[in-house]
């Protein structure tokens, strides 16, 4: 089998795409335009970004892509499904931790409810001025978008490696590795029409690096790297903080219920 596959930085990290079939070229340099797109709507850091101008609001109704719709009715779903393990409204906590930088605006809750979260067509308002961050969630739907801009550019399969963020689609099995907070690496089989995400829980001297994940009150995200598989990337990347705050008597449970499974 002919593949093709090129590395660039996006999305914060090395992105690795490849694909195979007679797109070849151009369907990489779709899968890359559309993580660039990613990275200007719903990055936290950039007060530019569509994600800043929601958490910029005053409580109107403000117009974004579609594709900042279906996320953001994601990210809403799966913490109502949840019960709140997964949480996008804790930015304002993220900012007075210093994790997230402090864009201005009206003084924000440290944390929401899905409920504050109110989405139309091509539009979205928040009912109470929360941040909402992306960081748990936004990487792996990006993977998703780009992989489909891939598939649209006529490639028959193909991946998306996005700093471990992975997803795999046609026929093609990825072989895939698990990396320790030792920073050791152990082989962890291969992918196949399916997805891969890992994040990261540092101890406290070293809590410079790894995700700053907050779960629900009187519950704090366990140290170690945590893995998930799932149909899409999106999810896995998602269902990785879960996993970090679940207890371990119902970790495996848990996640099955919502779609993912512990690597």
């Amino acid at each position: 089998m002919d593949v093709v596959r090129r590395m660039r930085p996006a999305l914060g990290t090395f992105v690795e795409a490849g694909c195979s079939g007679s797109a070849g070229l151009p369907a990489l340099d779709a899968a890359f335009a559309s993580l660039a797109l990613a990275q200007e709507r719903w990055s936290f850091q950039d007060p530019g970004s569509e994600l800043s101008r929601i958490n910029g609001s005053d409580g109107g109704w403000v117009a974004v892509h579609g594709d900042t719709v279906r996320l953001l009715r994601l990210a809403r779903g799966l913490m109502l499904a949840s019960g709140g393990y997964f949480d996008f409204t804790v930015g304002g906590a993220q900012v007075r931790r210093g994790s997230l930088p402090d864009h201005g605006g009206l003084p924000a809750l440290e944390r929401g409810s899905a409920l504050d979260v109110e989405l139309g067509r091509g539009a979205v308002r928040l009912r109470r001025p929360v941040r909402l961050v992306l960081d748990g969630i936004a990487k792996g739907f990006a993977v998703d978008v780009a992989c489909r801009a891939m598939r649209r550019a006529g490639a028959a399969a193909g991946w998306i490696n996005a700093g471990g963020d992975l997803r795999v689609f046609g026929d093609i099995e990825l072989p895939i590795a698990l990396r320790g907070e030792d920073g050791g690496v152990r082989p962890c089989g291969t992918l196949r029409n399916a997805a891969f995400a890992s994040s990261m829980v540092a101890s406290r001297r070293d809590e410079s690096f790894g995700a700053d994940i907050i779960g629900p009150a009187g519950l704090a995200p366990q140290q170690g790297v945590w893995s998930v598989t799932a149909r899409s990337a999106w999810r896995a990347d998602a269902l990785t903080k879960v996993a970090a705050i679940a207890p371990a008597q119902v970790r495996a449970e848990l996640l099955a219920s919502l779609g993912g499974q512990v690597a």
